[in-house]
């Protein structure tokens, strides 16, 4: 009864507080709005460093662009492309030079500048030069062996791993411990790359493990023995 009683007063005095007491005159600390102003910003971006620089291609790499659609063609492969359309493709004056210039004005555009810069450039450079990417097996036992199209690891495992290679791709295998993955097409070899170093990581105690050949592992130190 009491909590009916105090719920009323407080409804009665918010009502009084904005109406007044029953004398119908509306109390209001809010002024009216009669106008909404929209301002509109310009986004103004600056040109990406990476985006902005051309890029060279060789004699022996043919590029055909049809749209947003890129074809990539060398002596080592075939690479293809999508171009979004805040980013285009454009031939320079100079014989065997193109840059990728921004289509529009917009934040996304400044973003995917030198991302797609990049991404040409790394395919031009695939499919004429290639890429390759090094590892090394540090432990006692660790081993390499090719059979074929298929990467077989010793790790210390209780069963050898056995990767298919992709294909596109060639590895070799030198003194054992010595892997080296290579192929035109960048992301592939980092990603096989990273696949072979993820079954055995280095640790930081002994540097046990896979790792790449100009990897630098940070060091631990190990628990000191009881003192005498």
């Amino acid at each position: 009864m009491a909590s009916t009683v105090t719920c009323s007063f407080q409804t009665s005095n918010l009502r009084s507080a904005l109406w007044g007491k029953r004398s119908g005159t509306c109390i209001s600390s809010v002024p009216a709005v009669t106008h909404v102003g929209v301002v509109r910003k310009t986004v103004e971006c600056k040109e990406s460093r990476i985006g902005k620089q051309p890029i060279e291609v060789p004699a022996n790499v043919t590029l055909t662009l049809n749209g947003q659609d890129l074809n990539v063609k060398g002596p080592l492969g075939e690479l293809a492309m999508t171009y979004p359309r805040e980013v285009k493709l454009d031939k320079q004056e100079e014989p065997g030079w193109y840059k990728v210039n921004k289509a529009m004005e917009t934040r996304r555009a400044n973003q995917m500048h030198g991302l797609f810069r990049t991404l040409t450039s790394n395919m031009v450079v695939g499919v004429s030069k290639g890429f390759d990417k090094k590892l090394q097996l540090i432990g006692v036992g660790y081993r390499a062996v090719l059979e074929g199209n298929i990467l077989v690891l010793s790790l210390g495992f209780s069963h050898p791993v056995r990767m298919t290679v992709p294909q596109g791709l060639q590895v070799k295998v030198e003194e054992n411990t010595r892997i080296t993955v290579s192929g035109y097409d960048k992301s592939e070899v980092g990603q096989f790359a990273a696949s072979i170093r993820k079954w055995r990581p280095p640790e930081p105690y002994k540097g046990k493990g896979v790792k790449y050949a100009d990897e630098i592992i940070r060091r631990k130190e190990g628990k000191a023995g009881k003192k005498k």
